[in-house]
């Protein structure tokens, strides 16, 4: 068992920041809060706090041509993964507007072709603005919001049956917490004990209405998770010590990561934009040149500093 690279999943953290800032500085909007949130989140997950199938060559996303039918098969955006494997890890990404900072995390690590990004968003391509079954990384459709997590259930019962050891793990967004079938799926995973589904949930607070608290509070989140049979961890979801510990830790349970988060870390600027962050659009080109400006310091600036390693597979 070999401890995390906790320096490789920061440099991961910052790139992506990077990466969907330089996106969203070419082409004027962007989601830019979810990567300045789920960025180490998404650099401990690719960068080895689960355990992926390999893969030989960074994955050029096909273009959408028809819609599956029989014996038309379906593409699949799980293909950045490898290989089912029956002691590897499954992933299923439920926020699906969280695509951008995926993709971007996906570049990072070599498994995605770093030319996908120009079909972003275009006609015809998988490369989907909201992740779909077909895009890069994703591996099911998870709209609406909340259906992640039921699925992982199904997925991981199956999977038993099957004998596989491998994990199934769920990314999930704060919101969801606001849908009855979250509450459902975490009900059925305790009742089948599966243990072997995880999720990591990036709690920045946020939604498109503005703060969680005043949209609808989930308070007190993790009194409420552990009350339908879960196990869960707190942490700081910028702490890659702390959160890659909790992500790691044996459980006998269904096992909640609860990653508190900042929807403007790495970039203060973002925080005049408050308490709207949901999508970042420029207003004029003057702003769109701060923002570049604020780009040459984050990438002058590099990734902060991580003093220990931590953590085991």
């Amino acid at each position: 068992m070999t401890a995390l690279d906790l320096t490789k999943m920061a440099e991961i953290a910052h790139r992506v920041r990077l990466r969907v800032l330089d996106h969203t500085l070419k082409n004027k909007s962007g989601y830019m809060s979810q990567a300045c949130s789920s960025a180490e989140i998404l650099g401990a997950i690719y960068g080895g706090a689960i355990k992926l199938g390999t893969v030989t060559e960074p994955y050029q996303p096909p273009p959408f041509t028809e819609v599956p039918a029989p014996g038309k098969p379906a593409l699949s955006g799980a293909a950045v993964y490898g290989a089912h494997a029956p002691d590897t890890d499954r992933l299923i990404i439920s926020p699906a507007h969280y695509a951008l900072p995926v993709y971007a995390a996906l570049i990072e690590v070599g498994r995605l072709a770093e030319s996908a990004l120009e079909e972003f968003n275009q006609d015809g391509s998988t490369v989907e603005m909201i992740g779909a079954e077909h895009s890069p990384g994703f591996e099911t459709t998870t709209g609406s919001l909340s259906q992640a997590l039921s699925q992982a259930g199904g997925i991981a019962l199956g999977r038993r049956i099957k004998g596989d050891t491998g994990r199934t793990w769920v990314f999930m967004s704060d919101g969801e917490f606001q849908e009855g079938q979250t509450w459902e799926a975490l009900q059925a995973l305790s009742h089948w004990k599966l243990d072997t589904v995880r999720a990591v949930v990036d709690v920045n607070q946020a939604q498109c209405d503005g703060p969680m608290e005043t949209v609808m509070s989930i308070e007190p989140l993790v009194d409420r998770v552990r009350a339908f049979g879960a196990s869960v961890d707190v942490v700081d979801g910028h702490d890659l010590t702390a959160l890659s510990t909790a992500m790691t830790r044996p459980s006998d349970k269904p096992h909640v990561v609860l990653a508190y988060t900042n929807p403007t870390q790495g970039l203060p600027l973002l925080e005049e934009k408050a308490p709207m962050l949901h999508t970042l659009r420029f207003k004029s080109e003057e702003e769109r040149e701060r923002y570049a400006a604020a780009y040459a310091d984050m990438k002058k600036a590099g990734p902060e500093p991580v003093t220990a390693d931590a953590g085991k597979e």
